[in-house]
């Protein structure tokens, strides 16, 4: 395993010397984890969350990047008990807003559109003091929503309790998340707009509104 980390480090090492690369790109780390996934793919699942543990240990970002990539490759065999390691990197490994949407929107998110019942625990993230556990709690429905999955994680519910949270990026975070489901019902976000226009932050509100009509935004935004 440690000769694996140690390759990782050195083809990232090797990527951010290249003169035309001015700094490591999103897109060159996937590419890296793509390729040295190869070697991973018929080990067994302990094995790989155990490597995406070790990569998390790193606590650098393109390291991060291809743990929660690796761990969503593994999403055909995930099982209710994946939600325990995941809950865990969340609360160890994530430390702002850039790899709590690449975690939730992707490994995580997944997660929960295979099991939407799982969603009742992330509720308890609303609470936490950790602004990224608590933005987390919507964006990680963010992935269910797009799959028409959300009857049964009822995101209605969670920006009712981050509501008035104290974070912008939180705010932003069930913002955005209410933008997505306005794609799939836009008449229900519309109208929960509607119920908190003046109570709502207005960045969150903001967010919410973006993929509205445009006679809908003119309702809304009307003082």
């Amino acid at each position: 395993m440690q000769d694996l980390i140690a390759a990782i480090e050195a083809e990232l090492e090797t990527v951010g010397k290249t003169p035309s690369a001015g700094h490591v790109k999103t897109g060159d780390v996937r590419k890296i984890s793509a390729r040295f996934f190869k070697d991973l793919r018929d080990k067994p699942k302990d094995y790989v969350f155990a490597v995406c543990e070790e990569l998390l240990k790193e606590r650098t970002w393109p390291m991060k990047v291809i743990a929660f990539d690796f761990a969503y490759r593994l999403r055909k065999q995930y099982d209710q008990s994946t939600f325990t390691i995941f809950e865990g990197w969340l609360e160890r490994y994530v430390r702002g807003w850039g790899d709590c949407d690449d975690f939730c929107t992707h490994a995580f998110g997944e997660l929960i559109c295979q099991y939407p019942a799982l969603s009742e625990k992330t509720l308890l993230w609303t609470q936490r003091e950790e602004f990224w556990m608590r933005r987390a709690a919507a964006v990680v429905l963010i992935p269910s929503i797009k799959r028409g999955k959300y009857e049964e994680t009822r995101p209605l519910r969670v920006a009712d309790l981050l509501m008035q949270d104290e974070h912008d990026l939180v705010r932003k975070g069930y913002g955005w998340m209410l933008k997505v489901l306005s794609e799939k019902e836009p008449e229900l976000v519309f109208d929960y707009l509607m119920e908190h226009k003046d109570t709502m932050p207005r960045v969150a509100f903001r967010y919410a509104l973006e993929k509205m009509g445009e006679d809908r935004r003119r309702i809304l935004m009307q003082k």
